[in-house]
């Protein structure tokens, strides 16, 4: 047989294999998601954190820096929360009047040219609504309720990662050390190696998408309030939640903010928020990835473009998350590896 043939073919069941391994590494995964979300945020938790617990250390001892760290960022977490629900509630009076008057101005936009929908399409269309909600009361119910449970859920992913953040923000290292001795010495100095590079790969990337997220919620915010849109702090902080998926959550965010726009002050008002999707967009893509994230992150716009696709196709919301840090670490790791494989001994 051909050597080229031969080469190919050894290539192709070693790629069968690693694939398979992998597949079934990530079914593993699956059966426990939960557990392994928790952990997840756990270490984000802890890369955020763990620098202020460092610094409180040097004046109180290291259990109270933890829990000083632990508290305090719970504090501000609840704090943000409790802002954006009570402009919320400040709002609502306001915001009913508005959106009733948004609605009807649109209807009239519609009924008039190029569009010319009759005028009782609207009432029809209500009604159908109303009989769909009618027809599928049940259903309706059954997903509140399932609804519920996934809350109950929620919160226990979120007290579990709080609590492994706590270990790995007070003994992490003695942790990972001790994960290390139990290997043999060529295998614990290569551990070693890939285990520091990740970390830093991993503490550069949720630092730097903390920076990106804030930078674009204080704008948003900032030009939403400008022009006078309503629920401005809360539509900030769903742009600060949607940065963490690179590339399509913050047009997401914004293009929720354009029909809270349209509703409550109409088409133009609309039009300029569009117009600011575009702008905020190009000061993330140019501006802020490459002075930020570069330092960190070295993936090309088209990796992370398939990377967050990937792992939304993988594991919708969560996957899209998680992907864009796996891909990161794992290049670091490969190159810490294949920089130590080529230099000295």
């Amino acid at each position: 047989m051909p050597g080229l043939l031969r080469t190919a073919a050894a290539y192709a069941w070693r790629i069968i294999a690693v694939g398979v391994v992998v597949r079934v590494a990530f079914s593993v995964l699956g059966q426990f998601h939960r557990v392994a979300v928790a952990v997840f945020l756990g270490l984000v938790i802890t890369a955020v954190l763990r620098p202020v617990a460092g610094l409180l250390a040097r004046f109180m001892p290291r259990p109270l820096a933890v829990a000083a760290a632990i508290v305090g960022g719970a504090v501000l977490v609840i704090g943000a929360l409790a802002l954006v629900g009570e402009t919320a509630a400040d709002q609502r009076s306001g915001l009913e009047k508005e959106f009733v008057t948004g609605i009807d101005r649109i209807e009239r936009q519609l009924e008039e040219p190029p569009f010319r929908l009759p005028p009782d399409a609207f009432d029809d269309l209500q009604s159908r609504i109303g009989k769909l909600l009618s027809s599928h009361r049940s259903t309706l119910i059954s997903t509140a309720l399932s609804g519920a449970s996934r809350l109950l859920e929620v919160l226990t992913v979120l007290a579990l990662a709080v609590f492994c953040a706590v270990f790995f923000t007070y003994s992490g290292d003695r942790q990972w050390q001790w994960v290390c001795d139990q290997l043999q010495d060529g295998a614990r100095r290569q551990v070693t190696v890939a285990g520091r590079a990740a970390w830093r790969t991993f503490t550069g990337y949720t630092h730097g998408i903390l920076l990106v997220a804030a930078t674009n919620a204080v704008l948003v915010g900032i030009a939403l309030f400008a022009l006078g849109v309503p629920l401005a702090v809360p539509l900030a902080l769903l742009e600060f939640l949607a940065a963490f998926i690179p590339l399509i959550g913050s047009p997401i965010a914004l293009a929720i903010a354009a029909v809270v726009a349209l509703a409550s002050k109409g088409a133009v008002i609309a039009l300029v928020v569009v117009a600011l999707i575009v702008v905020i967009g190009q000061i993330e893509g140019h501006l802020l990835h490459p002075l930020v994230m570069s330092w960190a992150v070295r993936l090309h716009p088209v990796v992370v473009a398939l990377a967050v696709v990937g792992g939304a196709v993988a594991a919708g919301v969560i996957g899209a998350v998680v992907a864009v840090p796996l891909v990161a670490v794992v290049w670091s790791v490969y190159q810490a590896l294949r920089g130590r494989a080529d230099g000295p001994e």
